[in-house]
């Protein structure tokens, strides 16, 4: 076991200091997916966590400055994708701005209450959006699972030390 480093070398809190933590705790691998005025929008997320078991219900955090955050802002329903770490380049492309996040080589189709529900997860819900909480630059989205699929087959894709990686044995 490694000895934690000295109070000495405590930081005052800031963007910094919470991304250089968070660097170091590895994190589930998300898609979140809406329908928006102008067609489907999505981002990656790390943020994913389950709320209650009963009701079924989970969170998410989004950028109040995403481009998807508009679309999130007005649906009702979304969609959680959870993606295997065979899918790095899906991740990736739906975390980089500007991206055409659906288009080739993405597949997807039209799921439930007109969410984009993308193929090959490990696992996806669709989820009735009960509430969107302000906190700082970003807002929690709090939603009720109503439907979805665990049966994709594979181990789950990580966030880790500013990278998608995969779990080791």
């Amino acid at each position: 076991m490694t000895a934690s480093p000295g109070l000495e070398s405590a930081q005052l809190a800031s963007a910094d200091l919470l991304r250089s933590v968070f660097r170091r705790h590895a994190a589930g691998v998300a898609v979140i997916t809406a329908r928006g005025e102008s067609g489907p929008v999505g981002f990656t997320a790390t943020s994913l966590s389950s709320v209650s078991a009963e009701p079924p219900m989970l969170s998410f955090g989004v950028g109040a400055g995403a481009s998807s955050w508009p679309a999130i802002a007005a649906t009702d329903h979304v969609g959680v994708h959870i993606l295997g770490e065979h899918q790095r380049d899906l991740a990736a492309t739906f975390a980089r701005s500007g991206a055409d996040r659906f288009g080739a080589p993405t597949v997807w189709r039209d799921g439930p209450e007109g969410v984009p529900v993308l193929d090959g997860v490990l696992a996806w819900m669709v989820c009735r959006v009960v509430a969107r909480v302000p906190a700082g630059d970003h807002r929690i989205v709090l939603a009720e699972v109503a439907l979805g699929d665990s049966s994709g087959q594979g181990r789950p894709l990580l966030y880790h030390q500013g990278r998608f990686t995969a779990l080791r044995d």
